[in-house]
């Protein structure tokens, strides 16, 4: 009898990529991937420590598995990824009825963990620290692979990151920075383009540093995003994510000079104020930054340009959270992922207990930087009215199944109407846009521009 999988992911673009790998994994096993977690035999959480909600996700889902299991005996549950790779032992004392538990480095050996489990009896609990390369050299995204979206792809670059920033766990659980080979990059992205796809998203933790651990010469990641633009059948390239410090002008001019370069690049602020940006360690100064979002704007017409804010680190006095709402304000940003300081045990910022911010006073400064981001956000899509964006359809409204929805090259979010069925995930539409919200533009269909190329499932596909 076929056994039957489900993962579910906690965390980051790198934790989606490194679930479909497990998804490859389990199904060139002789497993079927399953919807509902009743259905499954094996059930895959795969966990991220960046913030401390991802503690408690992992813990309540697992306390609800454990009543699921207690029912079906043969049932095995699997514990990967960054909290994995943190916290092992933590993770087999609080939940017991877990079978396996493996970390970032060790992904490719998932099917063989679960198999041992089972046939010993016992939890399986492996972690390696010292590299992210298997023995034989090869880097992890030579695995099979199982693809939700056969129109657009993760590809990975690099693992791993050299940076300190103070809040940051990252460095401590993916390890140094380890760049993919050049070569086997392009190669990986010519199989994609082949089978299909025509947007693809470059992963690192510091994608600005790809190939510093490879070669003196500099910038290899210019070089490399015009490569893959390159690419016979690629039509979009994106990347995630990037470290302001690390972001050079042969980057910008790569962006503005290859055609397939989006016109979106994110770029974290994390604090516009000079002090705390000395106390994260991250390496730029608010003007410095402003400086080089200034010359990737003047060079990329009609860039759309994202960010991360981090409010409530310790220390933060108020002065400094003005000095962010002015950055902020001055950046113009067209959306930002908004954080509030979580301090995660073994950390530098961790430490800093005696410099908490009060919560109450954390919340009123989150909302009033709400404010500020959304009418910037709102300002810039109220500016695209009446434009034709071609538009990448990711399939029908959640709310209304005759609305369809895509994205722009900017990596907004489109909703249009549509007469009769929506047209299939990958399709290429030019979108007229009549109106705008803070998180998404409306508009109208004037015509399809091109149809998928891949075929309606790929089920696992060896890069």
């Amino acid at each position: 009898m076929t056994r039957k999988y489900l993962i579910r992911t906690f965390g980051c673009q790198m934790n989606v990529h490194d679930s479909e790998r497990l998804a490859g994994l389990l199904e060139a096993d002789g497993m079927e991937p399953v919807d509902d977690v009743e259905d499954a035999d094996v059930v895959v959480l795969n966990t991220c420590c960046i913030r401390e909600n991802a503690d408690n996700k992992l813990y309540g889902t697992l306390g609800h598995l454990k009543s699921l299991k207690d029912r079906k005996p043969g049932m095995q549950i699997a514990v990967a990824g960054c909290l994995a790779q943190k916290d092992r032992d933590v993770v087999q004392k609080r939940a017991p009825q877990v079978d396996a538990v493996f970390g970032t480095h060790n992904v490719g050996r998932a099917a063989e963990l679960l198999h041992q489990a089972a046939d010993t009896g016992s939890p399986v609990m492996e972690i390696l620290d010292e590299t992210a390369l298997d023995e034989d050299g090869a880097f992890p995204s030579a695995l099979p692979v199982r693809r939700e979206l056969p129109y657009t792809a993760w590809v990975s670059i690099q693992i791993g990151c050299d940076n300190s920033c103070a809040f940051c766990i990252v460095p401590a659980v993916r390890g140094k920075e380890i760049s993919r080979p050049f070569e086997m990059i392009v190669e990986e992205v010519r199989g994609l383009a082949e089978s299909g796809t025509v947007e693809l998203t470059l992963l690192g933790q510091n994608v600005n540093s790809y190939g510093r651990d490879l070669t003196r010469r500099r910038p290899l990641f210019a070089e490399l995003l015009r490569a893959v633009g390159d690419v016979d059948g690629i039509r979009r390239v994106r990347f995630t994510s990037p470290h302001p410090k690390d972001l050079r002008p042969e980057t910008i001019a790569a962006m503005a000079e290859s055609p397939a370069a989006c016109e979106h690049l994110h770029l974290p602020l994390q604090s516009g104020s000079d002090r705390i940006l000395a106390a994260m360690h991250r390496g730029y100064t608010a003007a410095r930054y402003l400086e080089r979002l200034a010359a990737a704007r003047a060079a990329i017409p009609d860039l759309a340009v994202t960010t991360d804010v981090i409010v409530g680190f310790p220390g933060e006095t108020d002065d400094d959270f003005e000095r962010t709402l002015e950055v902020v304000a001055e950046g113009a940003y067209d959306s930002a992922y908004t954080f509030v300081f979580s301090p995660r045990p073994g950390t530098e910022a961790a430490r800093m207990v005696e410099r908490f911010v009060a919560p109450e006073v954390i919340a009123e400064r989150f909302e009033r930087l709400t404010i500020v981001l959304e009418r910037s956000a709102l300002a810039r899509h109220q500016a695209r009215i009446g434009r034709v964006e071609e538009v990448l359809i990711e399939g029908p409204s959640k709310k209304d199944p005759a609305v369809a929805t895509g994205r722009t090259r900017q990596n907004k979010l489109v909703h249009f109407p549509v007469e009769g069925p929506v047209p299939a995930a990958g399709t290429f539409a030019d979108v007229r846009v009549t109106g705008s919200a803070a998180h998404f533009l409306r508009g109208e269909l004037i015509g399809i521009t091109a149809r998928p190329r891949h075929k309606t499932r790929i089920p696992v596909a060896v890069l």
